[in-house]
């Protein structure tokens, strides 16, 4: 059903700013299970909105980590003849 889906990835993007914001990074467990005791089904599907939004923010730090790492290591270093 598209409609759970549009709601979770709403309320999942909410709440992942807020907890960036709030440096909570549990905001959205309590935020899911209070969600449960209402409607198990979107309750599934902002979990998982959630976990793939947390997953892609994990994955594109380190991604910017190691291209950093890989771009320093790249760089020639400086010439030792240079006139000084």
């Amino acid at each position: 059903m598209a409609l759970i889906e549009d709601l979770a990835e709403q309320l999942a993007h909410d709440v992942i700013e807020a907890q960036k914001e709030l440096g909570e990074d549990r905001f959205y467990i309590d935020i899911g299970n209070y969600i449960g005791t209402s409607s198990p089904s979107l309750q599934e599907a902002f979990m998982t909105a959630c976990r793939l939004r947390l997953a892609e923010l994990r994955g594109r730090a380190y991604f910017e980590k190691r291209l950093g790492e890989l771009r320093s290591a790249k760089k020639p270093a400086p010439a030792e003849d240079a006139p000084k």
